[in-house]
């Protein structure tokens, strides 16, 4: 646990940075979102290129990605109901609140996670991959559809059908997909810039992190709260108990079921904070949720340990 414990310190540290410059005024409520916007349109396009092209697809077929599937169309989905219909949200809200419930920090958080209490960083690929090859870019084509009506532009049906090839990290998603699928080995003087470009999407979006815990108001304030602690309910409760219950189901056992559960309890992503910031829908929200997710998960991720570390 101490290396899962080192990976969230960091996160922390990096985020800690960004409340420090906005302390400073370094940074402004403008140049954050100048950081939000680089992290969506150039850093995660090219990490996302980067770790798709490179990825094992064998890790796709098997019932611990089924497993993991039906839990985030469980968990969003509730979510969905609250945010639209309980809490009256729109399409925006809606959207960002059902990534915020089910779209889990698999990167940079739950790499050391799966480590420290799984021993196989392998068993993210799976997640990885469903995520940003599936989750991200239909939420992504959604939230561009509703901003155009919200914008009062006419889309016409080839329009709509071409909204998530138009969208950089969809793209680049898609493109190392292809290159994956294709076998195509990309040379070392294009992967190199590529690599580079992409290292600046995840401390980006830290910094944005804690430069809004500084310049914006702090979490637990403001009317967004109530959805706010619905969402991380979901997120670090409802999230890991839907996935233990779903494996029990499917017969898993033993370190299957202990890995999906421990998947679930992953906090939200910091890339719902930086879509939320980008479309402008429930940012502070989006930011909550990640902030308290991250912390709570903690305390969530040791109980599955000492319950299930065991099996």
């Amino acid at each position: 646990m101490q290396s899962a414990l080192g990976g969230i310190s960091t996160i922390w540290v990096v985020i800690g940075v960004g409340w420090l410059i906005a302390h400073l005024r370094l940074v402004n409520t403008e140049g954050r979102r100048l950081m939000a916007l680089l992290a969506f349109t150039v850093g995660s396009p090219a990490l996302l290129f980067a770790m798709v092209s490179r990825a094992s697809l064998d890790h796709l077929f098997s019932r611990t990605v089924i497993v993991s599937a039906i839990a985030v169309v469980v968990v969003g989905g509730v979510a969905i109901v609250l945010a639209r219909w309980v809490l009256r949200g729109s399409v925006g809200d809606t959207v960002i609140a059902f990534m915020a419930s089910a779209y889990t920090n698999a990167a940079n958080f739950g790499l050391p996670v799966a480590i420290a209490l799984l021993g196989d960083a392998t068993w993210m690929a799976p997640i990885l991959l469903m995520q940003v090859a599936l989750l991200m870019p239909v939420c992504l084509a959604i939230l561009d559809s509703h901003t155009a009506r919200a914008a009062g532009t006419k889309l016409s049906p080839w329009r709509y059908l071409s909204l998530p090839f138009r969208n950089p990290i969809t793209i680049g998603i898609l493109l190392g997909l292809a290159a994956n699928l294709l076998g195509i080995q990309m040379p070392a003087w294009v992967m190199r810039p590529v690599d580079m470009i992409g290292g600046i999407a995840v401390p980006l979006m830290l910094l944005a992190f804690g430069v809004s815990l500084r310049l914006d108001p702090l979490p637990g304030r403001g009317e967004h709260q109530a959805q706010t602690w619905a969402v991380v309910a979901l997120k670090t409760v409802a999230h890991p108990v839907a996935a233990w219950g779903i494996g029990t189901a499917f017969g898993l056992t033993g370190p299957e079921l202990y890995a999906v559960t421990v998947l679930g309890a992953l906090p939200a992503a910091q890339n719902v904070h930086v879509i939320a910031t980008r479309y402008d829908q429930s940012e502070l929200m989006a930011r909550d949720a990640v902030f308290w997710s991250t912390i709570l998960s903690v305390g969530t991720l040791l109980g599955i340990a000492a319950l299930l570390g065991g099996a």
